[in-house]
């Protein structure tokens, strides 16, 4: 491994300037790998859309590692932290190119990556790695025991270090140009059964003033309600103040984003939302960037209404889009029930890995 060269990933002020070789190189290959690993390049956001948030510090830092062999970029590591009070996990990505895997350069970067959150005083060390839906010799299975994945150089090399598969989560498409009779069917009912003590909000981003406490609240849930398995996550600090700036990053390179949420009428709280992307391309394929009920109202099938409000919305919106792209972890059963009730379907996995130094 002595001929390859570690540098820090460069950030630039502009994807014009004169440093910004770097950045384009990590949205190249972060398409590469996910079209190499599972065919489907559009699940990585480009350079563009990723920079407002490699700028912008107050919620999370975020910082990378080349890796070059004779010039050629064979791989970058991109380390990310929270910054709330206390958090004490480093996430990190691994992308290394079919061309240059199992040449060692995945544990030098991961071991880059290592010794940065080390420095950090960071100790729960989290990424995750790409897998197609099929059955291979050596199948991993999670601590959840839901779900299984096949092995890949990556996994094999995320193994070795020392890390532990906590989590398989799904990845499923919607055919956005198919019948919409099941998601208009699905919504209805799921009116019917939550009753008039729910409320729909939908809005573009970015949120309207008046909703952007609620909309902070729900948003903090994430971090606490969604099924995670063992993976440790920091219980985020949400206000309406992150709010404007998460709504910056998520637009700042064109991108259009649609948000349904649902008040709860007797409190005025804002109890479940899911939130639908797109970059620039209006005929890209869509992604569904977040989706929560908190867990004390759960029960009353507002996960199927915000879902499928938001997707009769997006027809709307955005008619060329074919395709809308969703994880959900294997053991939430109810999610997946509802994905599959109006038409997605599974076309690849991710697993979640995990390691606690100390």
């Amino acid at each position: 491994m002595s001929d390859i060269i570690l540098t820090p990933l460069i950030v630039p002020a502009t994807l014009d300037a004169d440093d910004a070789g770097d950045f384009h190189a990590l949205g190249a290959l972060s398409r590469q790998i996910c079209d190499e690993h599972v065919g489907l390049p559009d699940l990585a956001p480009s350079a563009a859309e990723m920079l407002p948030g490699w700028q912008d510090h107050t919620d999370s830092l975020d910082i990378g590692v080349v890796a070059r062999i004779e010039g050629e970029v064979a791989g970058i590591a991109t380390m990310s932290y929270a910054q709330e009070a206390g958090a004490d996990t480093a996430e990190f990505d691994v992308l290394v190119p079919r061309a240059y895997e199992g040449r060692g350069i995945e544990q030098l970067l991961l071991r880059a990556a290592e010794a940065d959150a080390a420095a950090r005083g960071r100790h729960t060390l989290q990424l995750w790695t790409l897998h197609r839906p099929t059955e291979a010799v050596h199948m991993l299975t999670p601590r959840t025991g839901r779900g299984r994945i096949p092995s890949t150089t990556l996994s094999d090399a995320v193994q070795a270090e020392g890390y532990t598969l906590e989590q398989v989560e799904r990845n499923s498409e919607l055919d956005l140009r198919s019948d919409p009779v099941r998601i208009e069917r699905s919504l209805a009912e799921a009116q019917r059964h939550a009753g008039s003590d729910y409320r729909i909000h939908a809005w573009n981003l970015p949120t309207p003033a008046e909703l952007r406490d609620g909309y902070a609240a729900v948003l903090a849930r994430l971090s606490t309600d969604a099924p995670s398995g063992d993976m440790e996550f920091v219980a985020e600090k949400w206000d309406a103040d992150r709010v404007i700036r998460r709504d910056a990053r998520l637009t700042g390179a064109g991108q259009l984003v649609s948000v349904v949420a649902v008040e709860h009428v007797p409190t005025g709280e804002i109890v479940a939302y899911n939130e639908l992307l797109i970059a620039s391309d209006r005929s890209a394929t869509t992604h569904q960037f977040g989706t929560l009920v908190a867990a004390h109202h759960r029960g009353h099938r507002l996960g199927t209404i915000v879902k499928c409000a938001n997707l009769l919305r997006w027809r709307d919106l955005v008619p060329e889009s074919p395709a809308v792209s969703t994880f959900n972890a294997e053991e939430n059963r109810p999610m997946l029930d509802i994905n599959e009730s109006i038409g997605f379907v599974p076309v690849s996995y991710a697993g979640a890995w995990q390691k606690k130094v100390r």
